[in-house]
């Protein structure tokens, strides 16, 4: 099942590679990789791009023709090489001219010039290990510019709306899934590091990955790295069917973590999360989390009942987040509460009480551990919890969610952008830092809103170190009263209710959209910025 699963997609996915850059990918290898029966990547052409990697950027700016060099002049995250430099910083907006290190919210929005300022706020002065997130070059004093997207590719099938997109862990490209159960995979337009924006071609996916059924969830590989293509797959799970890991070269499934029920019986898994490390899969059931160690796939897993003694939480475990400091993993079930767990043996450390209206669907840690950002299904609010307080409400966040569907939202990595799609359309961008300094649950109004569909926009996802956004957008979309009878006059006649019909079918906008949020020219090397940064004070001094 496994074979026929993937192989359909795959002949296609591989005569759509850039052969190019096929030759610059070594054959590393890692530790936590699933078993692969033909995983030789090096040797045969593949659909990823490794330029986004984050360990050897500089080596990547110099392997590349003069048409890709300005991909090391883009933003200066491209060229960290190590995730735990907290002194680098960049501009991210008019009024912070600083984003903070991870663990620093800055809520009284104030920030001086010294490097260093998350000292005076992070409690336990551990930086998250995934750095880069200074770096990010947003600016949401105006609204995000269209670069490209993909519409065509989910205008072939009636109602093929997407389920969200998610970036992969470095950035070289983004998933996505659609009501079609196909997990498509399209690579970032190399385009996009020379600025050449009017040459901007819609995109095409470079992988397309056929599941069985409706797909529950989907997430990549934490520690996925273009450069290592043993590292590159990502896991899904669907309706009656085991859960799958692909290869995210070549579309091909990997391997497969068979969960039973207590009748011996296979039970797909609704939500699917990696352990930070990548080392184990976590996947969510009916009051119960399995947990299966990646380098062994089949039916072998660690059973952690959610209810011991009708005590702790209920319902279907619908999503995951692990905390970025702590060994602590929250989850997030349809019975509208969210609680805490130790990563050892999954006690339950915390049970968030019952605030929101309808059942979790998606669940965030900040970048210093410190809150839990929790939004469910049918309910108009995402609250920010303060996990120091468990069961204190910092603040909430207004959205317009009237439908069952997951609406994803997402934070940049230095915490203080949240950014969430409705079901009007319409992108909301929340500044974090603005929140009240003593800590009184509050409604945060948005720094931004703007309409980026005019169909529900159900996915968001902003890139790991520059300042790209990617949106998804459809839904479900149920004829109106009365519109069964002109279906068949329509079809019999020609005619009869077709106006009705079209009237619904122009608010479809099935697509996958990248927009650009930052500036709007390359980003000068840091040397050039104080460089200029001195001209500019000596003319004032002229002046």
């Amino acid at each position: 099942m496994s074979d026929s699963a993937g192989g359909g997609e795959s002949g296609g996915a591989v005569g759509a590679v850039q052969d190019s850059e096929a030759d610059s990918e070594p054959p590393q290898r890692a530790p936590a990789s699933p078993p692969d029966e033909g995983s030789d990547g090096a040797s045969s052409p593949s659909a990823k791009r490794p330029r986004m990697s984050e360990e050897e950027p500089k080596q990547a700016a110099e392997s590349v023709d003069e048409e890709l060099s300005a991909q090391a002049e883009l933003p200066p995250a491209q060229k960290a090489e190590d995730q735990s430099q907290p002194e680098e910083l960049t501009v991210i907006g008019e009024d912070e001219e600083e984003c903070h290190q991870n663990g620093d919210r800055g809520r009284d929005g104030s920030v001086e010039g010294d490097p260093k300022p998350e000292e005076e706020h992070n409690g336990d002065g551990s930086p998250d290990s995934r750095g880069d997130g200074q770096h990010l070059g947003l600016d949401f004093t105006q609204n995000p510019q269209v670069l490209t997207g993909s519409w065509a590719e989910y205008s072939s099938l009636p109602e093929n709306y997407l389920k969200g997109c998610k970036w992969a862990p470095d950035g070289s490209c983004i998933l996505t899934n659609s009501a079609d159960n196909v997990l498509r995979v399209y690579n970032l337009p190399p385009e996009i590091y020379s600025y050449n924006w009017d040459l901007l071609p819609e995109m095409s996916p470079v992988l397309r990955m056929a599941e069985g059924d409706t797909v529950y969830d989907y997430c990549w590989y934490p520690k996925m790295n273009s450069m290592a293509p043993d590292t590159c797959f990502l896991a899904s799970s669907s309706r009656d069917n085991p859960v799958h890991v692909w290869d995210a070269f070549y579309g091909e499934v990997r391997a497969s973590f068979r969960p039973y029920n207590h009748l011996d019986e296979l039970t797909a898994a609704h939500s699917l999360c990696f352990s930070p490390d990548g080392a184990q899969l976590y996947c969510g059931f009916d009051k119960t989390v399995r947990v299966f160690h990646t380098e062994r796939p089949g039916r072998d897993c660690e059973e952690r009942h959610t209810v011991v003694k009708k005590q702790g939480q209920s319902g279907i475990i619908s999503c995951f987040g692990f905390s970025p400091c702590q060994s602590v993993y929250a989850c997030g079930s349809y019975s509208r509460c969210a609680g805490l767990y130790s990563c050892q043996d999954g006690t339950l450390l915390a049970l968030l009480p019952t605030r929101h209206h309808g059942g979790l669907t998606h669940l965030l840690f900040s970048p210093d551990g410190n809150y839990l950002y929790t939004g469910g299904r049918k309910d108009p609010e995402i609250l920010c919890w303060d996990l120091r307080e468990p069961g204190k409400v910092v603040f909430s966040l207004k959205r317009n969610v009237d439908t069952n569907q997951r609406i994803y939202f997402d934070l940049d990595q230095s915490g203080r952008y949240l950014l969430s799609g409705d079901t009007e359309g319409v992108v909301s961008v929340w500044d974090t830092h603005t929140a009240s300094p003593d800590g009184d649950e509050e409604l945060l109004q948005p720094q931004l809103r703007f309409q980026a569909y005019w169909d529900c926009t159900n996915g968001v996802s902003i890139h790991p170190f520059m300042p790209l956004l990617a949106t998804s957008s459809g839904q479900r979309q149920f004829p109106w009263p009365g519109d069964s009878e002109g279906d068949s006059a329509s079809d019999t006649e020609g005619g009869g209710g077709g106006a009705v019909m079209s009237q619904r079918d122009t608010r479809q906008d099935n697509a996958l959209t990248l927009w650009w949020a930052g500036p709007l020219g390359p980003s000068p090397s840091p040397e050039g910025n104080q460089e200029q940064q001195q001209q500019e004070e000596a003319e004032t001094v002229e002046a």
